[in-house]
Parts: structure tokens; sequence; C-alpha cells
């Protein structure tokens, strides 16, 4: 499991441990927030496509899903 500070994965780099499309690397582009300010979802830019997707944050979590960084 990644131990993640959710206030600060804006522009941090993750590796798909799976890649599907040839989309391994991504960075996180924004921060989506609830009326209390936290944060609960993340979108997340493919660096090959430009694709983005949006995710819970706590799906980053699953280390056998991703990765820190760009490995």
């Amino acid at each position: 499991m990644n131990n993640i500070n959710p206030n600060k994965l804006h522009n941090s780099k993750w590796t798909a441990v799976q890649p599907h499309h040839k989309e391994k690397h991504f960075i996180v582009t924004k921060l989506r927030r609830n009326e209390e300010e936290q944060v609960v979802e993340v979108i997340i830019e493919a660096i090959h496509s430009n694709r983005e997707t949006i995710l819970a944050w706590q799906d980053l979590k699953d280390a056998s899903i991703w990765k820190m960084g760009w490995k």
C-alpha cells in the first residue's frame, strides 16, 4: 500500500503496473474537493496520449495497480 497525503498529490507522477493502450506514465493534473475542502478525486493524465481519467484518490494507494514516480 502506498502511503499518500492527498493534499500533496497535485503534479505527482505515477506508473501503472499493468499499462493499457501503451499508457504507463501518468501525472496528477487536478484535485477535486468536496464542500469541506477534502480531496475526493484526482484527474490523472497519461503522458503518452494526454488522455485524462478521473479516479478516487484512494485508488492510488493500491500498490498492485500504481507505483509512485515514473519507473
